[in-house]
Order: structure tokens, then C-alpha cells, then sequence
């Protein structure tokens, strides 16, 4: 991980009325690592980054950017009017200053949706949709991207497969990653630091350590006695986003 600091937050505090949103919230945000912050409905986690973003003020507290410091965003609600027509490729390049093909087509290829540019964004299910917005942030160049719940319309299988994505994305390009989630034992392969927030910082560090500590399991209980296994697993091939197995390339094959 590089130590070139991003993004910092320091002591941020946020009440509407007589109801605490955040109390001594910090993070710090890095080239080459993966934060994300996990916490139970309501517990500031979106709120966080719309203070990240700039997109809300605290009470307290300072925030910090890098000067000119290049943001891609995905935000958790996505909406579109359905009578719209709009294909994905004009939907991606309606952030650019002037239309650019090649760079809409290679960031769909990076992410594994050039096949779906000549369809209307309506059509799309909810996984196709994520890596489009995904596609989209990734047109800015960012040194940074923030992702609220990416995971929103996918299934289990899907998300394994799109935190994968995230995680080689940010290998090959070394963003600094910021992503919100509600499941640690989705993203515990891909991410490098987890905080669990529950309008305070329960307990931050490596997701094998927040995994077992008390206070998250007191919010979330303990997902392997529930019978759901947290473990980290290497696959030898990938699924592309029809369900279909993709080999990976020689260089990439783990096997757990």
C-alpha cells in the first residue's frame, strides 16, 4: 500500500435534530487499498461518504482531499426514466466534456460490458447495471473511487465475481477504494481494511480481525456458527456477466 494520503476524515461529528448520525468518525484513504466500511440500516455509512464526497457538511470534525484529487463515483439508487430512450454507451459518455468512443469502450472492456453498449440502459438486470455505473466512474481516470453498496440488485455469485473486479481494477490502476457493504463475509477477499460503523467506529483492521471482534459480532452475530462460511477461497476461473466460466489467464491461476 502507498502512504500517499488521498483522503482523511478526522473526528467527524453529524446530528439532524436530537438523533446522532456520526460521533468521532476518522478514515484514511490510500492508493492501492480497498476500506470498506460495513455497519447494520442506519448506521451512517452512506452518510460518511456524501462528507467524503463534499456532498455534506458536518457539525464537527475536518475533512481533507488531495488538491484537485479526481473522484469516480457509484452511488447506491440509480434511477432512470423508462421512457427515456438512452443506450448504454450514450449513458456513458454523458460525463465526458465531449464524446469520447474509445475511451467508453475500453473502460466497458475493462469492466466487461462492451457487449451491452448498444443496449438500452432500461433493459439492463441489476449486476449489468453496477458494472455500467462502474464503467462510468472509471471514465474520469480517478484516483479515488467510492462505491455505495455496489452489490445493490446482484446476486451472491455476482458479487463475489464484481468485488473480484473491484479489487483487480484497483491492482492494475492503483485507485484508492472506498466502498460501503453490508456483508464482511462477501468482501473479505477483496478488501484490504474494514471498519464497522455504527454512528461510531466499533471496531476497524484487517477483515479477519473485525470479523471476530466482539463488537461486530454483538451487531451481526457470528456468520460461521450461522452457518455461513467466512473464508478466503482462490478460483481458477471467473464467470463473465451471463453466469458463463471465463478461464483466467496463466498468470492469474490460484489455486485454495
Amino acid at each position: 500500500m502507498s502512504t500517499t494520503l488521498l483522503a482523511k476524515l478526522e473526528h467527524i461529528g453529524l446530528n439532524f435534530g436530537q438523533r446522532v448520525i456520526l460521533h468521532d468518525v476518522s478514515l484514511e484513504v490510500y492508493p492501492q487499498s480497498i476500506l470498506t466500511l460495513i455497519g447494520p440500516n442506519g448506521a451512517g455509512k452512506s452518510t460518511v461518504l456524501k462528507i467524503l464526497l463534499g456532498l455534506q457538511k458536518p457539525d464537527s470534525g475536518s475533512v481533507w482531499r488531495m488538491p484537485a484529487l479526481r473522484v469516480g463515483y457509484v452511488p447506491q439508487k440509480f434511477h432512470l426514466d423508462r421512457l427515456l430512450p438512452l443506450t448504454v454507451e450514450r449513458f456513458m459518455g454523458l460525463n465526458l466534456r465531449r464524446h469520447d468512443a474509445v475511451a467508453v469502450r475500453q473502460s466497458a472492456e475493462e469492466v466487461g460490458v462492451l457487449d451491452l453498449l448498444p443496449q438500452a440502459v432500461q433493459s439492463l438486470s441489476g449486476g449489468e447495471l453496477q458494472r455500467v455505473l462502474l464503467a462510468r466512474a472509471l471514465l474520469n481516470h480517478p484516483q479515488v473511487l467510492v462505491l455505495d453498496e455496489p452489490g445493490q440488485g446482484v446476486d451472491v455469485t455476482g458479487l463475489s465475481e464484481l468485488y473480484q473486479l473491484i479489487n483487480r481494477l484497483k491492482q492494475a490502476h492503483g485507485y484508492g477504494v472506498v466502498m460501503v457493504s453490508h456483508d464482511l463475509h462477501l468482501v473479505m477477499e477483496a478488501t484490504d481494511q474494514v471498519l464497522c460503523l455504527n454512528q461510531h467506529i466499533c471496531c476497524s483492521g484487517q477483515p479477519e480481525a473485525v470479523s471476530r471482534h466482539p463488537e461486530y459480532l454483538r451487531l451481526f452475530g457470528d456468520v460461521r456458527a450461522a452457518g455461513l462460511a467466512v473464508y478466503t477461497h482462490h478460483h481458477d476461473h471467473q464467470h463473465d456477466m451471463h453466469g458463463c466460466i471465463v478461464p483466467l489467464a496463466d498468470e492469474e491461476h490460484q489455486h485454495g
